[in-house]
């Protein structure tokens, strides 16, 4: 099984494909061991192995390509990898015995390391330990697989640079895998550490990790760069000139704090990170209705300004039951009508963890099994709807839905694993342990997701809060939590994550604590040490604005109200509740409903950061220059354009406010 995985037979690309290549199928990676050893051994009349003559074995002569062979030579003859399969083969191809010790853990060393130039190469040691105590050293049987394409691998472990860069070796044999990290680091010899004073604990592990990487932070950015900063950060809007000259003019040192916490009180707080997590929770008409989007935004919204701890809110969210219409977190189940579907939601959304792979074969790069995900699936099986009506407009749209649904848990039903069409049991993901039959599987679910004890809720929101105020997770993507998917920074993520707990799970105390280190308030523009750092917060990342953040912007500054189809003229984009009140069919958008499609507003189909775009397009380049949106700001008669020339300004004067 270890020689067939370091060869690649059991790739997906290769023989582990689900129908397998050449009339040949393996299990994906190896997670069906008794599958393969069919195949091996009595696929085809069993020309694969020649117990006879071990040489002419198919499996041998295709593997090293003395006959024709797609997928090329994949081991040499005088190979150890040809050694093993051939005395396998030689002595009757014998399946593992009862009493046959099997992996129970893979350590590799060196677990993280830094390379500092000259030294340009390490050997990774594998050591597989088994049920009955022995260990083996297994480098030369491991697969070695790598994040960026940064250093060359060779068979035995050997890894030599090939250009400077961090990279995460995963090391992997049979069943087990683990993650090595590596960064290259050019030796500098003019290099000198400046010192920074920290604000808090971030800045002792963000300084800490810079050091040793030989990178020195930028500089702290300046009043008016943080001061943007913030106001897009926290509250989706720009200062207005008056806010920001008279925090300019502020010559006290907690300023920057205090701006802190005058922006947690502004409405405009609530309605961006309520629009974040409408975002999330799919907060679109197609699905819920109009009426059903404006109260679960309104419920989101409310729960944001006054502070809900975020474990409650999310448990009120799994736990709800009622009508979509006067119990708003039901329209979180609304959204997502199967229990495939819930269960893929929230282990993504919640717990950071991506479980599609699992639906079809174990986890290729995690832990989960096929088990752990029809199990999982099984705890919201019991999730169903009273459609009381459907107003839909179109009646072969089965995806739309208009009018109230009571969601409720039903005392039966149950996921079928299609492995065979048998009945699971439900799993609560990650802790081991199925829910009883007398038991409200809902219930069960929200108080395992929130719990202190649950080892990935509060790691997976810290990052996601991280991510909207830093821009980047220090797990990347935001909800991949995975052993081979490491964060940049470990021990700062575990900090973050028990310090939320210790605070109640209080999203504007960790939303402070992040905007109130030096970390956070660095210059954008790099130094001679830092340029080509993008996940190490050396400087701050330039970002783009979101869609509804340019149009509220570009509302702001002309002075000109916003006006989206159905809603009140001058509401702005960042305080919309859907994504759009009417289908395109029914009536022609406003020019600024198509302005926030162009810059990427997401449709609320997913439930990942990654569905709102924020790639550049040539659409975008001719709305900004030409468009009907900006040529309507411009043309208007009342713009702030116009107030500027009546009111007797300077042109500098003018250039300056604006």
């Amino acid at each position: 099984m270890a020689v067939i995985s370091k060869a690649g037979c059991n790739a997906g690309a290769c023989h582990g494909n689900k129908t397998g290549k050449g009339g040949f199928k393996l299990s994906l990676r190896g997670q069906d061991p008794d599958l393969d050893y069919a195949a091996l051994t009595h696929d085809l009349f069993a020309r694969r192995t020649n117990a006879i003559d071990p040489d002419r074995s198919l499996i041998l002569l295709k593997a090293t390509a003395q006959i024709a062979h797609e997928g090329g030579q994949r081991f040499r003859t005088d190979s150890l990898e040809y050694n093993i399969f051939r005395r396998w083969i030689e002595t009757g191809t014998p399946p593992d015995g009862a009493g046959t010790p099997t992996l129970v853990r893979l350590e590799v060393s060196p677990a993280q390391q830094v390379l500092v130039e000259p030294a340009e190469g390490v050997t990774i040691k594998a050591l597989a330990v088994f049920s009955d105590g022995s260990r083996r050293d297994v480098s030369n049987l491991a697969v070695y697989e790598q994040s960026a394409d940064l250093a060359k691998i060779s068979a035995d472990g050997v890894v030599r640079r090939l250009r400077m860069g961090e990279t995460t070796v995963i090391v992997r044999f049979l069943q087990m895998q683990q993650p090595v990290r590596l960064a290259f680091v050019p030796a500098r010899p003019d290099f000198a550490w400046t010192p920074v004073a920290s604000a808090n604990y971030i800045d002792d592990q963000v300084l800490a990790k810079l050091r040793m990487l030989r990178i020195n932070q930028s500089d702290p950015a300046n009043d008016l760069e943080f001061l943007r900063r913030a106001y897009l950060d926290l509250i989706g809007v720009l200062p207005t000139v008056a806010e920001a000259k008279t925090f300019l003019a502020d010559a006290t040192i907690d300023k920057r704090s205090r701006l802190i916490d005058r922006l947690f009180d502004r409405p405009e707080y609530a309605d961006q990170w309520a629009m974040k997590w409408s975002d999330l929770l799919r907060n679109e008409e197609r699905a819920l209705d109009r009426k059903g989007v404006q109260n679960f935004h309104h419920w989101i919204r409310q729960g944001i300004a006054q502070n809900k701890p975020l474990d409650q809110f999310v448990r009120e969210l799994l736990a709800a039951r009622g009508s979509t219409y006067t119990s708003p977190a039901t329209n979180y189940y609304r959204a997502n009508r199967d229990p495939v579907v819930r269960g893929e939601a929230t282990a993504q959304l919640f717990l950071g963890v991506r479980l599609q792979c699992a639906q079809c074969h174990n986890h290729p790069f995690d832990r989960w099994t096929q088990d752990d995900y029809y199990g999982w699936a099984d705890v919201f099986a019991r999730v169903d709807y009273k459609v009381l009506e459907n107003r839909r407009g179109d009646k072969n749209d089965k995806h739309e839905f208009v009018g109230e649904q009571i969601v409720y848990e039903a005392r039966e039903g149950d996921v079928k694993d299609p492995r065979g069409d048998r009945s699971v049991k439900p799993l609560l993901l990650g802790a081991g342990t199925e829910v009883s039959n007398d038991a409200s599987r809902i219930d069960a679910l929200a108080n395992w997701v929130t719990s202190p004890a649950n080892p990935f809720f509060a790691k997976a929101q810290v990052n996601r809060i991280w991510f909207h105020l830093m821009g980047r997770g220090l797990v990347d993507p935001v909800d991949d939590f995975r052993p081979t998917n490491p964060a940049s920074h470990p021990e700062l993520l575990d900090a973050l994550a028990k310090d939320f707990v210790a605070h109640k799970y209080d999203v504007r105390y960790m939303i402070r604590l992040i905007m109130s280190s030096q970390a956070y308030g660095l210059s954008s523009e790099p130094n001679a040490t830092n340029a080509d750092d993008e996940i190490n917060y050396s400087h701050a990342i330039p970002r783009r604005l979101t869609a509804e953040q340019l149009l509220d912007a570009q509302h702001q500054v002309t002075g000109v109200p916003a006006e989206f189809n159905g809603y009140p003229r001058g509401m702005r984009a960042g305080e919309i509740p859907g994504v759009r009140v009417t289908k395109a069919r029914k009536s022609r958008p406003s020019q600024a409903d198509m302005f926030l499609v162009t810059f990427g507003k997401p449709a609320r189909e997913l439930v990942c950061e990654c569905e709102r775009s924020m790639d550049t397009t040539l659409g975008q380049a001719f709305q900004l220059i030409s468009g009907p949106e900006i040529a309507s700001l411009l043309a208007d008669s009342d713009n702030r354009l116009t107030q500027l020339i009546k009111s007797g300004k300077t042109d500098g004067e003018a250039v300056a406010e604006l």
